[in-house]
């Protein structure tokens, strides 16, 4: 069965391939322009519409769509549209607690379809301006939402996170184990373990998401 990623990310694209699945990559072109609402309901409903847009496409494979929001005192942070922007993002971000909500939506050829929604609770560093406008000037802040990777070894934005640190960087693996498994497509791998080899940080989601499980 072929395996359609519904995204262009390099990041996602980097967790397919650490989860050994062997996919193509179509992008959704789907506008991700929030127009108000619920938060965990806007992610959600993009994270579907990738993936029905793209299975659309494809009605004989296996569709996975994903989207990350970042969200400050219920405020949404989408990518940043210049160097300003990313600066004023990171600038609110300082210091402070938000969240990282990331969605994935699997579909099956049969029909069958499969969402599911991760939180993280996050707490910026205290990063002086010096560091802020270098990382900018880096170019790694403008693809992202809220203009940061987790990951960045230079700029390290991150102190503290409660939840899925995979999720953070685009794609909360756990989660997206179990929409395979709700499809009846399980995976193989063991996802806590590669997650854990591939950012150096331990799985704390995995009793939750796959409980009475190894």
């Amino acid at each position: 069965m072929t395996i359609v990623l519904a995204s262009q990310s390099p990041r996602r694209r980097q967790f397919f391939q650490l989860l050994g699945l062997t996919f193509v990559a179509d992008a959704a072109d789907v506008d991700e322009t929030p127009n108000g609402g619920d938060p965990a309901e806007i992610v959600r409903g993009l994270s579907r519409a990738k993936a029905r847009t793209v299975a659309g496409r494809h009605p004989s494979a296996l569709v996975v769509g994903a989207d990350t929001i970042v969200v400050l005192d219920g405020v949404i942070l989408g990518k940043p549209a210049n160097g300003a922007d990313a600066r004023r993002m990171l600038r609110a971000l300082r210091g402070r607690d938000h969240s990282v909500l990331s969605s994935v939506t699997v579909i099956h050829p049969s029909g069958q379809e499969a969402t599911e929604l991760a939180e993280t609770l996050v707490r910026m560093r205290g990063y002086t301006e010096a560091e802020l406008r270098a990382y900018v000037r880096s170019g790694d802040p403008m693809d992202k939402a809220g203009a940061y990777a987790i990951q960045n070894a230079v700029f390290r934005p991150v102190s503290e996170i409660a939840g899925c640190y995979a999720s953070v960087m685009g794609l909360p693996l756990c989660h997206l184990a179990r929409a395979f498994h709700r499809v009846g497509a399980p995976l193989s791998a063991h996802v806590p373990n590669l997650c854990r080899a591939e950012t150096g940080h331990p799985c704390s989601i995995y009793p939750e998401i796959w409980p009475g499980l190894p």
